[in-house]
């Protein structure tokens, strides 16, 4: 059986995907399936559809892959963990909550990193305690 070694650049490429999914679903800068969607006259363009079932599908590839790896209790303590982390920059004063752009750039960011950390975990799970998942054992 082949090994495959899981790395930080592995980690990188999972999250550079998950920015890319999050961030042309919807980003305060106006140029998202969102922005296009609200400004579109005609809602049931094909393109439009096309679009929205390829991130539906990227979507959905990534929640599942979190909330299986992770499990709900650990999505839930993620969302909490980056919340947390939220309220503290509020709180230090590192964010303002009189703009909302950035707030948003953070959050959009955090939801990214939660996806990849989601999609990574069993991999990274290996590495630290050897265990492997039931879905990655192949019967040789």
């Amino acid at each position: 059986m082949t090994q495959r070694v899981f790395s930080f650049q592995n980690f990188l490429i999972r999250f550079v995907l998950a920015l890319v999914l999050v961030f042309a679903s919807f980003n305060p800068s106006g140029y998202s399936w969102y922005h296009w969607f609200i400004d579109s006259a005609n809602k049931f363009d094909p393109l439009l559809i096309l679009g929205l079932v390829v991130l539906l599908i990227g979507w959905a590839i990534y929640i599942r892959a979190t909330v299986r790896s992770l499990g709900a209790i650990g999505t839930l303590l993620a969302l909490a963990f980056f919340g947390a982390l939220v309220w503290v920059m509020v709180d230090y004063e590192v964010l303002s909550l009189d703009d909302t752009t950035v707030l948003q750039y953070v959050v959009l960011v955090m939801l990214s990193a939660i996806m990849a950390t989601g999609i990574s975990w069993s991999h990274v799970r290996r590495r630290m305690t050897g265990q492997v998942d039931m879905d990655e054992v192949s019967e040789d």
